[in-house]
């Protein structure tokens, strides 16, 4: 494979290009307090907070931490007898999805989902999808 050192024994099945994605979530990230300077005729200036604006913003950071499918990128994905390589565009060295720690496959429509004892779920979509779930499951379980 033009890129890909196999190891001893492994054989490569397919050389193709998707999409790809992984579903995680991150540590809330909350932002720092809004509102103004107020100069009141008796206090002086002082710091007014916006309790409307933090609570919204809060809710928002909550939200983008949520589990969700992030990192999509156009990926080269190549099936081998041990495994998926996967490797993002501009990345400079490939991601093992190693077979034996494959917990799940799903199928949808134009995508597969490939989930892993060890790691977050790896998505994969576009024209190969239906056929690496084929094959994938075809690894897994053999002709039987």
């Amino acid at each position: 494979m033009n890129g890909l050192a196999l190891a001893a024994g492994e054989v490569a099945f397919a050389d193709v290009l998707c999409s790809a994605a992984r579903f995680y979530g991150t540590d809330v990230d909350y932002p720092t307090s809004t509102g103004y300077f107020e100069h009141h005729p008796t206090f002086g200036r002082r710091w007014v907070t916006n309790r409307r604006l933090d609570a919204r913003r809060r809710q928002e950071a909550e939200d983008v931490a949520l589990p969700q499918w992030r990192d999509h990128t156009a990926a080269r994905v190549v099936l081998t007898s041990a495994g998926v390589r996967l490797l993002p565009l501009g990345a400079p060295e490939w991601m093992p999805f190693d077979h034996v720690l494959l917990t799940g496959v799903t199928a949808e429509p134009s995508a597969v989902v490939l989930s892993y004892s060890t790691c977050a779920p790896l998505l994969l979509s576009g024209p190969a999808a239906p056929w690496l779930h084929a094959a994938i499951e075809h690894l897994r379980h053999g002709s039987a």
